[in-house]
């Protein structure tokens, strides 16, 4: 008997041991298992930001006006008439006569920029070569007269005296939204001692205005 124990109880250990190697594997498989689908389901947060802008053209025109108060659009095809204080067209010699012209930006200008001044274009039966004279830029309350070139009055845009032919040398600021027009004061002089092949001779002068943005 003790020997049939002996063998009973060694199939009990057995069988108990292979329950218990048994139950080990399923729960180990059961483990793998769980954290195979653990890593398979896990999900890490996420954000975004995004970033957006707008772009426009800027705009930047010019348009000038004879008395500082009526501003309009003056192409090459229909230049401004200047209003000089002695009739131009019938000039005699040492004499000067006075014109101001005023420039500002347009008020749907949205840059501001700067402006200079061409040589005149001369047109006419000979007159041109026989004329001098001379721009500065003054303020709006000066009056556009021989007092407006005295030293440390305006900004000397052309020397006084100079033909017609010549260019301006200084550029002035233009304000953007038609803001701090530019005046200019010009004078132009049948110089004394004119020779009198001069007489009965006419000229045309334009000059052009170039405004250019500062971006």
């Amino acid at each position: 008997m003790r020997h049939g124990q002996t063998g009973t109880s060694r199939r009990t250990w057995d069988v108990g041991q292979r329950g218990r190697f048994t139950r080990v594997r399923a729960v180990l498989a059961g483990a793998l298992v769980l954290g195979v689908g653990g890593s398979l389901t896990l999900a890490a947060w996420t954000d975004t930001e995004t970033a957006q802008a707008n772009f426009a053209a800027s705009v930047f025109a010019i348009q000038g006006s004879i008395d500082g108060t009526t501003f309009a659009d003056h192409p090459a095809g229909s230049p401004a008439v200047l209003n000089f204080t002695v009739a131009p067209t019938a000039m005699s010699p040492d004499t000067t006569s006075y014109a101001r012209y005023t420039v500002r930006t347009t008020p749907a200008s949205t840059v501001a920029g700067a402006l200079s001044l061409s040589a005149a274009s001369v047109g006419g039966t000979g007159l041109g070569p026989y004329l001098r004279y001379g721009v500065v830029a003054i303020a709006g309350n000066v009056t556009c007269n021989a007092a407006a070139f005295a030293p440390g009055t305006g900004t000397v845009i052309v020397p006084a005296g100079s033909p017609l032919t010549t260019a301006g040398t200084v550029n002035q600021p233009l304000a953007a939204g038609g803001a701090t027009p530019v005046s200019y004061c010009f004078a132009v002089t049948l110089p004394a001692g004119t020779a009198n092949a001069a007489q009965g001779l006419n000229a045309s002068a334009t000059w052009t205005f170039t405004g250019t943005s500062n971006s």
